[in-house]
């Protein structure tokens, strides 16, 4: 039996663990350091292979100004933008030889267009994207929402899209320990949920990131992109301050702790620790 596909090349290829300092406490990343010559398909069955929340591959840049181009694949589809995904990609491409053109700021470059990225000591982070969807949710489908959530609609404070590529559709509850309580269904929707801690906390809020995958609902352990977009909601709102902490992953057994601040033109940043845990070759 013959094939068309071209012969494997041995790709240098990375796991890595993202907002945490402790490795297997965060979200894992998998990167292929070297995707050229790939065709979509074929980054397509490779994510779809890994199953990871997202996998990336480091590409050449196509933009002025761009210091690298990343795809960012889940398993079922690219995505324009993810935050984990941002963070993880860009401490291998330094940890390979990386040298950003802008002195501390990486530019990469990805669907969204140019996400800089600041370098301090062992922290990443990334300049919060634009929100491509912003707006009150509607009443069906908030109603939807917590009904797949198991929650009623008194126990929600504020609902708006945040989407800022993946999707989002924020809901705000009363406190963190009711965002921990959640035991939701079969979601529909990419649903972040936010609740605060109480004044005096080491943390601001507590978030949790639910998706639809093959008919059931997975939790995402630590979401880069939802900080971002939470981070602009609760600003724009008034409901923080920066700079600020956020853990998420407590539910599922994990210690992500997203750092957010911004910067003297009031653009929110979004930083992380990253940790290798994997490293060798993938046949691609």
């Amino acid at each position: 039996m013959t094939s068309d596909r071209a012969p494997s090349t041995d790709r240098p290829y990375f796991e890595v663990d993202v907002f945490t300092g402790e490795a297997y406490r965060g979200n894992p990343l998998a990167v292929v350091a070297d995707g050229e010559g790939l065709t979509t398909d074929e980054m397509q069955r490779f994510a779809n292979w890994t199953n990871f929340s997202e996998t990336t591959f480091l590409l050449k840049p196509t933009l002025p100004g761009a210091d690298y181009r990343v795809r960012i694949f889940t398993p079922m589809a690219e995505l324009p933008f993810a935050g984990h995904p941002t963070l993880g990609t860009c401490r291998v491409w330094l940890d390979r030889g990386g040298v950003p053109g802008g002195g501390a700021t990486v530019v990469q470059e990805c669907g969204v267009g140019l996400v800089p990225l600041r370098v301090a000591d062992d922290q990443l982070a990334f300049r919060a994207p634009k929100l491509q969807r912003s707006g009150p949710v509607d009443g069906d489908t908030l109603g939807l929402l917590v009904s797949e959530l198991g929650i009623e609609t008194d126990d929600v404070v504020d609902a708006a899209w945040i989407d800022n590529g993946p999707g989002w559709v924020g809901l705000l509850l009363r406190d963190a320990e009711a965002v921990l309580a959640i035991q939701p269904g079969v979601v529909t929707h990419d649903i972040g949920v936010v609740g605060p801690y109480p004044p005096g906390s080491d943390a601001a809020f507590e978030l949790r990131a639910f998706f639809p995958k093959d008919g059931s609902t997975v939790e995402d352990p630590v979401t880069g992109s939802l900080n971002a977009s939470v981070a602009q909601w609760m600003l724009e709102t008034g409901r923080t301050e920066v700079p600020y902490t956020a853990h998420q992953g407590s539910a599922v057994g994990r210690a992500g702790r997203i750092h957010v601040d911004t910067d003297e033109e009031g653009q929110v940043w979004v930083g992380g620790q990253v940790v290798t845990c994997v490293t060798g070759t993938v046949l691609l």
